[in-house]
């Protein structure tokens, strides 16, 4: 892929995931570099005037009414990230820097912060050469921006902090030095832009939402698969029903899992059995999945917003060569999202585990224990079920929303704040653990299928299950299961089930 070009709009979670993922690389819009360069001619002039403006002639958050001096406001910008750069904890990982270095340029090139082309230009240098800033993922309350890891983020710019470049960790100066870069001298208004805005809460957020809609996908795959080898009905996803409910996921759902097991011969075996209708887990999974697909979309509407927004204070109108101070570092939007999401993504993870649970119960299966013969010499499948059972337990703690835990911060002058970080930090966590109790259902149905030695599957079922097998053998006998399933995690996320059932049944939504 070439370059993405950031500018006033158009960035999407696709271009995120390339960015973060796939490296590629970013370049400013031309229009983006004109706004730049006018919001900052206004900057200077206003300083040049005496004009007080915050966080460019002042200081910052409770201290906003303390007037610097036109002498001391370069050192004032680099007192900002020095002070800021508070954050603990494990740090970030490459692709989330990555992604938060792209949305930071990404607020930049809408041209309403007062920096620097220059210093933009540094930070799209960064991005591309690989330097990755590090940032402890811990700090953040989510207002006033992202103040300490951003700051984190910041310090290797003007050759503080530390960094990783190709794979080893140095200070900040010296990865400037392997790339042939020199650090940057703050003017004004710079230290705080830099610090000022919601980019580490939406980079995790929207990485692990690109992610979570990927995994819809594949929590109807597996929950199709499973249908069949529990002799369920297909009725359930007749469209007719959903009409009557018009929720868009819920169609959608049916609509997949209809298309993933047609033509299915097991199915068709037993369709005049004396089963009245199927439990829960497999009649109900359109309408489970379909709501957990709404709330994930409303996430996804909510997370392009914020990308494409200007989140800092104060804002610099170039056209009518106005500045204001308002509140668009406040991460409600995003943290609200995250957390909704996260209850989303865990109640896909709650029936997968339950329709687990029924794949290895001979008593709600009709199949052997665990899946496996020799039962006693070998367990089989029972302990990946308590796996999913620990994950999904673990997820209902993580569900609990941040959002609605604000204690004050600076003096009390922000006395309410959303805790954004941290609901997006969740929804990663979260969307991992989701990831591998889907991963054990689909090893669990797969396990099952090869019980069906005389009757084909679905097609889309049939396509699932040859690429599972392709990579993870049948359980003869007790083995590592942990290897398995970090083997269908990974084929998960590079898409390879996904593209292989598509062209079988036409593409997933």
């Amino acid at each position: 892929m070439e370059k993405i070009l950031l500018g006033i709009e158009g960035m999407t979670l696709e271009d995120l995931a390339a960015i973060a993922r796939a490296g590629v690389k970013v370049a400013l819009t031309e229009e983006s570099k004109d706004r730049i360069c006018a919001a900052r001619k206004l900057i200077e002039k206003w300083v040049r005037e005496g004009r007080i403006i915050y966080g460019i002639t002042t200081g910052f958050g409770a201290l906003s009414d303390v007037i610097i001096s036109r002498q001391d406001t370069r050192e004032l910008q680099e007192n900002v990230l020095k002070s800021h750069a508070a954050g603990v904890g494990s740090i970030l990982d490459e692709e989330t820097v990555r992604a938060v270095l792209a949305l930071r340029i990404k607020d930049f090139a809408r041209g309403n912060t007062g920096i620097r082309l220059a210093t933009v230009q540094q930070l799209i240098e960064l991005l591309n050469s690989g330097i990755c800033p590090v940032v402890p993922e811990k700090g953040s309350v989510g207002a006033s921006g992202d103040l300490a890891p951003l700051a984190h983020l910041s310090l290797v710019l003007v050759g503080l902090g530390e960094a990783f470049y190709k794979g080893q960790r140095m200070p900040g100066m010296q990865a400037l030095k392997e790339c042939g870069m020199q650090p940057v001298r703050l003017e004004a208004g710079e230290g705080l832009a830099l610090v000022n805005g919601t980019q580490v809460t939406t980079a995790i957020g929207g990485l692990a939402l690109y992610d979570a809609s990927r995994l819809a996908k594949m929590a109807d795959i597996a929950a199709a698969m499973s249908l069949e080898v529990l002799m369920g009905s297909r009725t359930e996803f007749d469209p007719r029903i959903h009409r009557l409910r018009p929720h868009p996921g819920q169609a959608v759902a049916a609509d997949n899992m209809n298309r993933i097991v047609q033509n299915s011969e097991i199915i068709s075996s037993h369709k005049d059995c004396s089963r009245v209708q199927d439990a829960y887990t497999l009649r109900c999974s359109p309408q489970v999945h379909g709501a957990s697909r709404d709330a994930l979309a409303y996430a996804e509407r909510v997370l392009e917003t914020e990308m494409n927004s200007s989140t800092n204070n104060p804002l610099i109108l170039p056209e009518t060569e106005e500045f204001l101070l308002g509140g668009n570092f406040h991460g409600q939007p995003v943290a609200l999202a995250a957390d909704f999401a996260c209850m989303a993504v865990a109640e896909l993870a709650n029936i997968s585990e339950r329709r687990i649970e029924r794949l290895v119960n001979p008593q709600l299966s009709g199949l052997p224990a665990f899946l496996v013969s020799d039962g006693g010499l070998n367990s089989g499948f029972m302990i990946a079920q308590y796996t999913a059972a620990s994950l999904v337990s673990e997820n209902k703690i993580l569900s609990h929303p941040a959002c609605v835990d604000s204690i004050p911060t600076s003096a009390n002058k922000e006395d309410h704040v959303p805790m954004g970080t941290i609901s997006a930090r969740k929804l990663r966590d979260i969307t991992r653990n989701a990831e591998n109790v889907i991963a054990i259902e689909l090893l669990c149905a797969a396990q099952a299928l090869d019980l069906f030695t005389n009757l084909r599957p679905g097609e889309g079922t049939s396509a699932a299950y040859r690429t599972i097998r392709s990579a993870v053998p049948h359980l003869e006998k007790d083995r590592v299961l942990s290897t398995d399933i970090e083997t269908i995690v990974r084929m998960m996320r590079d898409a390879k089930i996904l593209l292989e059932v598509e062209p079988a049944v036409g593409r997933l939504h």
